[in-house]
């Protein structure tokens, strides 16, 4: 079994950075594509960014394409997300999670093809 920690969200002005960290444990991480999602108040938790077991491939939402990037390290068990150019649109908790398929080909969008989320980073941009 996965257990997955984010860590690394805060306060920030629009236009700066932050970088998301998603700690994860178990044995098999390497096994699996990593997704990165995010859930602002009163709205369904949509899909940012994924990445494959092997970390070849990566999928980002549109509307961050060019200031997110993904990343993962499966020999320290960690996933990224490098977000430059904040936006007060950002703003959201945002959350890993595995998908529920090994060694999946396609990278996946869909939050219910996702689990072992963990607890949540809070972001907050600042207008």
């Amino acid at each position: 079994q996965v257990r997955l920690v984010e860590s690394g969200g805060g306060l920030v002005q629009a236009g700066g950075s932050l970088r998301l960290s998603c700690k994860a444990s178990g044995r098999t991480f390497s096994s699996y594509a990593m997704g990165w999602f995010r859930q602002a108040p009163g709205k369904e938790r949509e899909f940012v960014a994924a990445i494959s077991w092997s970390g070849t491939r990566s999928n980002i939402l549109d509307s961050v394409k060019g200031r997110f990037t993904i990343s993962r390290d499966n020999a320290q068990k960690m996933v990224y997300l490098q977000m430059n150019s904040l936006k007060p649109e950002d703003t959201a908790v945002y959350y890993c999670g595995k998908d529920t398929i090994p060694f999946r080909v396609a990278i996946i969008q869909r939050t219910n093809e996702y689990d072992c989320w963990g607890p949540g980073t809070q972001v907050t941009v600042s207008s």
